[in-house]
């Protein structure tokens, strides 16, 4: 399932004033949704609030660095704290970094402040059973939980060409398709909540797996006298093609271990051995200091099997 987006309205600079009053149609009357609230304005939150406010929604958002409170308003959306989230939003996003702060989200009530009908909906990357339990306690509230992971990282966020994959609630995500077409330039349904974070995890381990083949590739062929960038533009040619070469040394292997984490947890719950996926979060972490080194790459210490 895809979606096309159109180009919205020219953005809005907010002061620091309250902003408007939000419009809010009786559920059920409008399914349209006209404001949209974002949890976690870090490196891909904030453009995503921008991309929101230029398709015309109105928007509000929180983090919990208060600090982040001025480049929020910059882009057009509202400082709200929580509470005001609760009351205003139509729709929420919820863009934290880490699986922990999405369950503290949980624990400190988001869920049951939040109107009957709202969509929630974890952009995060997180563990599967977390976005299950999520939807297990909104449902008695009428809150609709959507999954809706994302990928292609932060030059995807700024240029609003995320690929989001969604699941849950057809209908819910039918309805909050908009909005993710504001900053997606494909949607993909995988069913039932749960499965677009599985497919996420999917891209991750094997984007992983492949940073850490192009490193061994690109040195053995550099000690062997070859140019790297000539190799790596024919390899672009051939089945050895993947995106992290094509995007070669731009990764800040920020989120590698966290993500691999993620995917072993997941491996012990269904019991399935994924020994590469181990390896490669070892090799990850010995990687990160030195990425895109090929000079000192298969240099000790390395981790030992």
């Amino acid at each position: 399932m895809s979606s096309v987006r159109r180009p919205g309205p020219a953005p809005r600079r907010k002061s620091s004033r309250p902003g408007p009053a939000p419009r809010r149609s009786p559920r059920g009357a409008d399914p349209a949704i006209h404001n949209v609230a974002l949890i976690g304005a870090g490196r891909i939150g904030q453009p995503i609030i921008g991309h929101l406010v230029r398709h015309g929604f109105t928007v509000f958002a929180n983090d919990a660095d208060a600090g982040k409170r001025e480049a929020i308003e910059q882009r057009g959306a509202t400082w709200a704290d929580l509470p005001g989230i609760a009351r205003h939003a139509e729709a929420v996003l919820v863009c934290v970094g880490y699986d922990r702060e999405l369950r503290d989200l949980i624990a400190n009530g988001l869920v049951g402040g939040l109107s009957r009908g709202t969509i929630l909906a974890v952009l995060s990357t997180v563990n599967p059973a977390t976005v299950q339990e999520l939807e297990q306690l909104a449902r008695p509230f009428g809150v609709h939980v959507v999954d809706a992971a994302m990928c292609r990282g932060g030059r995807a966020a700024d240029a609003g060409t995320m690929l989001s994959f969604v699941a849950g609630d057809p209908e819910a995500v039918e309805r909050l398709k908009p909005v993710i077409a504001a900053y997606s330039t494909d949607i993909v349904y995988t069913g039932a909540t749960g499965t677009a974070q599985a497919a996420k995890a999917a891209n991750n381990l094997l984007m992983w797996a492949c940073l850490i083949a192009n490193h061994e590739a690109l040195a053995l062929a550099r000690r062997f006298g070859l140019d790297e960038e000539l190799l790596r533009d024919a390899l672009l040619k051939t089945g050895a093609e993947n995106g992290v070469l094509r995007n070669w040394g731009t990764s800040t292997m920020a989120w590698a271990d966290d993500d691999l984490e993620i995917i072993q947890a997941m491996a012990r719950q269904v019991r399935l051995a994924l020994p590469q996926a181990d390896l490669n979060r070892e090799l990850c972490r010995a990687l990160k200091p030195r990425k895109f080194q090929l000079d000192h790459y298969g240099d000790e210490p390395w981790p030992k099997r």
